[in-house]
């Protein structure tokens, strides 16, 4: 892959926010040096030899609720090779059990494609069971099962990628009609991770259009009915304490990103449409400053983010208006009640979901999000130790990485402090 450099980049504390980059070559050859030495200094050359490397480190995960079969098959088939596949479902067993047409689509697939795929469903008793051996129970409901939601889905995700000692993961909505965009978002995933010099960095794709029928034609509409609003606050939620106007982040919404396990394990995490962007909201929470003093690691390395523009164009499952109206309330939600929300900017985005008939004239925004703690306690040794008899279990045999023990505080808008800071004034960031 062949890729400019970030043109703009925005700062705040120790985390780096790196402008929307584009992508001149999706495949830019083998690395040698000859071609090396050809490299442009405004271009960043990605060799497939390097994306190699980093897929074979790599978990990809999809979540699955009622998608089409053939669709999933199509997302799986982009999937490059030695990346490892995670599935989890929470597809309904009543009263057909659509999880089983699921997962024997896949192990038939998974014959073909000679590789292994894990997959589990989010309400296996023996998982809930798993996650209160090792003293993570916020996600469980009162029958001691994961409950509903493609965030704690995603939360579990992170844990099985990790004890199956993999250095990335990254996330694919199920739902997407082109298995070559799907293959180029992970080869966006191992570029941004070429260019990290961080341990604690995130990718976030932006899609180069989404297309629609309209009056018969294709439109290729270039951003998504939710995301130029949440993208619109969360610059303003930065500028807010910069002091300087910014239309930095354009990933606000991103369903499609990756992370390091470093940062994964230490991210705080928000329950439902709302995840995506709450990993803004957190990691200003945790790493800017504001409230809060990061750790000395986080410190010396920073925080980055990247934005990538893909070159497929993203078409995927038409959920309807209710659902963009359920994810834009949701982000707004997680904004809105983040301690470091300003009052003019929750006034801003009462204004926004009023005027969009989100939320009805008079009617105060609640909190209804469930917020989940970092993983960075979680006993991984636990976790393992109760599946290991369970027929999925070989993929992560002796497997567990050297997990470094480290204290974790509990989740801000928990404590005392996060609610009773009072926040610098505008354009005074400071570290405290």
């Amino acid at each position: 892959m062949k890729i400019e450099i970030p043109r703009e980049v925005e700062r705040f504390g120790p985390i780096v926010f790196h402008g929307v980059q584009k992508v001149y070559e999706l495949d830019s050859g083998l690395r040698n040096a000859k071609n090396d030495k050809d490299d442009n200094p405004i271009m960043k050359r990605i060799a497939y030899d390097t994306q190699h490397e980093i897929q074979k480190q790599m978990a990809i995960v999809v979540p699955i609720r009622n998608e089409k079969i053939k669709l999933v098959e199509g997302v799986l088939s982009g999937i490059p090779h030695h990346c490892l596949i995670i599935i989890v479902s929470n597809s309904p067993r009543f009263p057909m059990d659509r999880y089983k047409l699921e997962k024997d689509a896949i192990e038939h697939m998974e014959h073909f494609m000679d590789r292994d795929i894990l997959i589990v469903h989010q309400k296996d008793p023996k998982l809930g069971e798993a996650c209160a051996a090792a003293g993570y129970s916020h996600i469980l409901d009162k029958n001691g099962v994961v409950k509903d939601g493609k965030a704690e889905g995603m939360i579990l995700s992170k844990i099985l990628a990790y004890i199956c000692g993999k250095k990335y993961i990254g996330f694919i909505d199920s739902d997407n009609y082109f298995p070559g965009a799907v293959m180029e978002y992970v080869h966006e995933y191992g570029a941004g991770f070429t260019m990290s010099n961080s341990d604690y960095t995130m990718v976030r794709i932006s899609w180069h259009s989404k297309p629609k029928v309209v009056e018969s034609n294709l439109f290729f509409a270039k951003r998504g009915r939710a995301s130029e609003h949440t993208n619109r606050i969360l610059n303003r939620l930065i500028s807010s304490f910069t002091g300087y106007g910014t239309e930095t982040i354009k990933t606000g919404n991103a369903g499609e990103h990756a992370m390091t396990m470093d940062l994964a394990m230490k991210l705080d995490y928000s329950s439902g449409y709302s995840i995506e962007p709450y990993h803004y909201i957190n990691v200003l929470e945790k790493f800017g400053g504001i409230i809060a003093n990061p750790s000395e690691d986080v410190m010396n390395q920073q925080v980055e983010f990247f934005q990538i523009e893909s070159r497929n164009p993203h078409l995927h499952e038409v959920k309807g208006d209710q659902h963009v109206k359920d994810m834009s309330k949701a982000a707004m939600e997680c904004i809105y009640n983040s301690p470091i929300c300003p009052e003019a900017l929750k006034e801003n985005i009462m204004e926004d979901l009023i005027t969009r008939k989100i939320l009805p004239k008079g009617e105060k925004l609640g909190n209804n999000l469930n917020y989940y703690p970092a993983l960075e306690n979680f006993d991984l040794r636990k976790f393992k130790d109760v599946l290991k008899n369970q027929e999925y279990a070989g993929l992560f045999k002796d497997k567990l990485p050297e997990f470094k023990e480290t204290k974790v505080s509990k989740p801000l808008r928990d404590t005392k402090m996060a609610k009773e800071r009072v926040l610098p004034e505008k354009g005074k960031l400071e570290m405290k």
